[in-house]
């Protein structure tokens, strides 16, 4: 396994987004959505990272069935459980890759008619983009590798990781369970 990116790299570029968050939002109470399940260990450090008052709430999507590869065709496995009409929302993802998943819930959102909605990524893989979605704030931009660790996982493993690390493809088949794989790119 390569470290791509080290623990503390990770917490002090958090909490810069936490700040970069708390100026857009002088008023507070931004309404924070993590994305499950890659979401919880960014979401934890980023709540605390935010000196506003925030609100948090999850939502489920799926789009990698049995595969390392994203199915390109997300689906909505657990819904929000608020109205955000009239609300400042910001969607936190682990990792944008195609962009199909987030280009789904963005529309989603949309629809529910928030008075802004903003995106946090902690990894972005610009090369790997299918859809032209925005993300307002990135932690880090990383090359078109198989990551893991910090809430990213592989077939359920890893994600107690304090850091960013790929897998090769060597890696990847010696690790990978005889029945289904888990995702750990989007």
């Amino acid at each position: 396994m390569e470290v791509l990116i080290g623990s503390e790299a990770i917490q002090s570029r958090v909490r810069e987004i936490g700040k970069q968050i708390a100026r857009d939002h002088p008023e507070g109470a931004p309404l924070l959505v993590g994305v499950l399940r890659g979401c919880v260990i960014l979401m934890a450090d980023l709540m605390k990272s935010l000196p506003i008052p925030h609100e948090i709430d999850f939502i489920s999507i799926s789009s990698y069935e049995l595969s390392s590869q994203s199915s390109g065709a997300p689906r909505l496995v657990k819904d929000i459980g608020r109205d955000i009409e009239g609300r400042d929302v910001i969607i936190v993802e682990d990792i944008v890759d195609t962009g199909h998943t987030l280009d789904f819930l963005r529309r989603t959102f949309l629809a529910r008619n928030p008075a802004s909605l903003k995106t946090v990524a902690l990894l972005d893989k610009k090369s790997r983009r299918e859809r032209d979605v925005p993300v307002e704030y990135v932690g880090f931009e990383i090359p078109d590798r198989f990551v893991v660790g910090y809430g990213l996982d592989f077939a359920e493993r890893f994600r107690h990781l304090p850091y960013i690390a790929a897998l090769s493809p060597e890696e990847l088949i010696r690790e990978a369970p005889a029945r289904s794989l888990g995702a750990a790119s989007k």
